[in-house]
């Protein structure tokens, strides 16, 4: 005569967990990252290079905060084109945008030339796609 299965689990007793967490971490940076197009209205093309990209970085950050402002380290990952990607310490992300946002651009002739910010995050690979890539 065959007997019924069991339904016990033969090496955990009741309330006692098998596994075991022995390390947690949370993954962080200390950077955030920004990707910005310029934005032209006249006829003049121009492509962005490091040294336009900073300068209009650096104006847009000193217009906003001042000399404070100005003093935020802004690293150009790449520029190409009307795109750019920078990085630039967490804690000014905010001050960061706000002064993009904030600042009119510069004008020659009859063109006028304003940096946008298309997307940031604490994380390069969250602002990268297949059209474009750092």
């Amino acid at each position: 005569m065959a007997s019924a299965p069991s339904s016990q689990k033969p090496s955990a007793k009741w309330g006692q967990e098998t596994s075991h967490v022995l390390r947690t971490q949370k993954i962080s940076s200390p950077f955030s990252y920004a990707h910005l197009e310029l934005i032209t209205d006249g006829p003049q093309e121009i492509h962005l290079d490091n040294l336009l990209v900073k300068s209009y970085c650096t104006a847009a950050l000193k217009q906003f905060l001042g000399l404070t402002g100005q003093a935020v380290p802004i690293d150009i990952l790449k520029a190409e084109n009307r795109a750019c990607w920078v990085r630039l310490p967490k804690e000014d992300l905010k001050s960061f945008s706000a002064a993009i946002t904030a600042y009119n651009g510069v004008s020659e002739g009859d063109t006028r030339y304003i940096l946008r910010m298309k997307r940031c995050s604490d994380w390069l690979g969250l602002l990268t796609d297949t059209e474009d890539e750092p």
